[in-house]
């Protein structure tokens, strides 16, 4: 039986349109102990496959961490089947804000070492010890007390476009580096301060809000669901927003919109601006903020030289990517030299 794609983007993306019906995003994450995981993934992946289910899909013997599309006829079928799974009964969905049929193309299930690549030695702490959970009313006021600090768990292309009111967001690349960082800048005050985290869906502050209690935090509190739960619960409580721009998500949208505040620059000229955008030459594809007038000027590239690739035809700029390993500047998020305005 066949376990992985046979459709590319593009035909998968023809055939969304020419179904026309409409699709929900979706995320959702479990630390749970699984015995084999390849077993697992092959399982959800010929489960999800009939049901023309799209995303981004980790297992690890430590559990799941999902980014879905889903067709919305089909949702009862997909909750039924999570509910199915004895660890994934009931568990929490983060439905995305802002819907597009297209943000997955593609299913990828994959095995990992680990559902979220945070460089920790887990057997040296409890990770099921964890900070409490508060909704958005508890955090709104847990945020405004002189006693808290707040802290963005995301990366800096992510709070560059949108952060909460009064959040420390530390500049990382990654997840694992603001671990110690954050311990680091707080270590004074591990017993007479609440420590608050957020992300965008709660799976980064499950295993920082452990982590640091087994640092010594006392008082330790994560934003149940993160950003997307949070909003979620400003609309239907008519709570105050206190979160400032764009939440940016990792499929095909890049953000959803927030709040109307636009908090970024473009990194090519300056300008107001806070969309995200990825090279148009392939063989560099780096993430970086692009105004509509920029976008033009340099063929949707991040630099002149980019734009000269990109203009080539398809079989020359294969042909200069033959043999090269993909630059990591993918990686780097809007670091590049080439970025005046980074």
């Amino acid at each position: 039986m066949q376990l992985y794609n046979n459709l590319s983007a593009e035909e998968r993306a023809t055939l969304i349109e020419q179904a026309g019906k409409e699709r929900l995003t979706i995320s959702f994450y479990s630390y749970a102990k699984i015995g084999n995981p390849e077993i697992f993934r092959n399982h959800l992946f010929i489960a999800w496959n009939e049901l023309d289910v799209l995303g981004r899909i980790y297992v690890a013997h430590e559990g799941i961490n999902a980014q879905l599309s889903v067709p919305a006829d089909h949702f009862q079928e997909f909750k039924d089947h999570l509910d199915s799974i004895s660890f994934l009964e009931d568990v929490r969905l983060n439905i995305a804000i802002e819907q597009d049929n297209f943000s997955f193309l593609k299913l990828k299930v994959k095995v990992r070492e680990k559902i979220l690549a945070d460089g920790l030695n887990d057997n040296t702490f409890d990770v099921t010890n964890k900070g409490v959970h508060v909704d958005a009313e508890r955090f709104n006021s847990l945020i405004e007390d002189p006693n808290t600090v707040l802290v963005d768990m995301r990366n800096h292309y992510e709070s560059e476009i949108g952060y909460f009111k009064n959040a420390v967001t530390p500049d990382v690349d990654t997840f694992r580096d603001s671990l110690s960082i954050i311990e680091e800048d707080l270590k004074m005050h591990k017993e007479d301060k609440n420590l608050v985290m957020y992300c965008t869906g709660g799976i980064r502050c499950e295993k920082a809000s452990a982590y640091y209690k087994h640092k010594g935090f006392k008082n330790v509190y994560q934003l149940e669901g993160g950003i997307i739960n949070y909003v979620r619960q400003v609309q239907e409580k008519d709570l105050e927003n206190k979160f400032i721009g764009k939440n940016f998500v990792f499929d095909q949208r890049r953000a959803e919109r927030i709040s109307e505040d636009v908090i970024a620059n473009c990194h090519q000229c300056g300008k107001p601006c806070d969309t995200h955008v990825n090279c148009a030459n392939e063989a560099c594809h780096l993430l970086f903020i692009q105004c509509p007038e920029c976008a033009e000027k340099l063929s949707n590239c991040c630099s002149k030289e980019c734009a000269e690739i990109a203009a080539l035809p398809y079989e020359e700029q294969k042909a200069l990517r033959r043999g090269q390993i993909k630059s990591n500047m993918i990686f780097k998020k809007g670091r590049s030299e080439v970025l005046k305005y980074k």
